[in-house]
């Protein structure tokens, strides 16, 4: 009897650590500013399970459009929905641009699939990714969803300009810094309250160690800033 209790507890050791070592690479940071756990990790936008699942897109090239990688992988998982819109004119792409849909069952983990458009590729910078950072902030507390996942799968378009630590902290940056606006909002009874609990940066493997490195610091320089803001209501109560 002893020795059936040992093998049992043998396998199910053994089928932990196989679990363990077939899971993505992933870096959470030990710094939790507002509440929300960030991490990196080595996944694709079709793999995470997620409330909301984000990633850009250039405006639409009548030449086409590049797919490469994720970008690739993701709009196969997902029918060909991605290039049927963009091919069709239905999402331009414009800089700031969204549009927002409830991915087919059995397709991706993600339970809704936001895309934000990153304009004109020759006009890319970090700029760019401040204004997504914010919106995709704000579409996250609108709707609802604490479990937040973020890809640029700016690589995966062909483009090389903006280095991948650097665009994935300002992305962090802007997101913290709308969230944290969005909570003082709620504080103050001017909007509903709701927390996200949980940031995912996705990263490739040639990019992740860059994206910790870059995010870590990002996180540190923000929370030093959202701690040095104005706290003084937003709206007046003067007589």
């Amino acid at each position: 009897m002893k020795a059936k209790i040992i093998i049992a507890v043998l396998a199910s050791s053994l089928l932990v650590l196989a679990a363990k070592a077939d899971a993505p690479k992933e870096n959470v940071f030990d710094a939790r500013p507002l509440g929300i756990t960030t991490s990196i990790k080595m996944v694709g936008p079709y793999m995470q399970e997620a409330d909301l699942q984000i990633i850009c897109l250039f405006k639409h090239k009548s030449a086409g459009d590049t797919y490469q990688g994720a970008a690739k992988e993701t709009d196969e998982k997902l029918g060909g929905l991605l290039s049927a819109l963009r091919n069709r004119g239905e999402f331009v792409g414009e800089l700031g641009e969204t549009f927002f849909f409830t991915p087919a069952n059995g397709s991706i983990p993600a339970k809704k699939f936001m895309v934000i458009g990153l304009g004109e590729e020759k006009d890319l910078s970090l700029d760019s990714l401040q204004v997504v950072g914010r919106i995709a902030a704000r579409e996250a507390v609108r709707l609802k969803a604490k479990r937040v996942a973020w890809a640029p799968v700016i690589r995966d378009e062909g483009n090389t300009v903006v280095e991948v630590g650097d665009g994935d902290r300002t992305f962090v940056e802007q997101f913290l810094s709308a969230y944290d606006t969005e909570k003082r909002l709620q504080t103050q009874g001017l909007a509903p309250k709701f927390s996200i609990e949980s940031l995912t940066i996705e990263a490739g493997p040639s990019y992740f160690n860059s994206a910790v490195e870059k995010v870590g610091k990002g996180i540190e320089s923000m929370s030093t800033e959202l701690g040095q803001r104005d706290n003084t209501p937003y709206v007046s109560t003067g007589k």
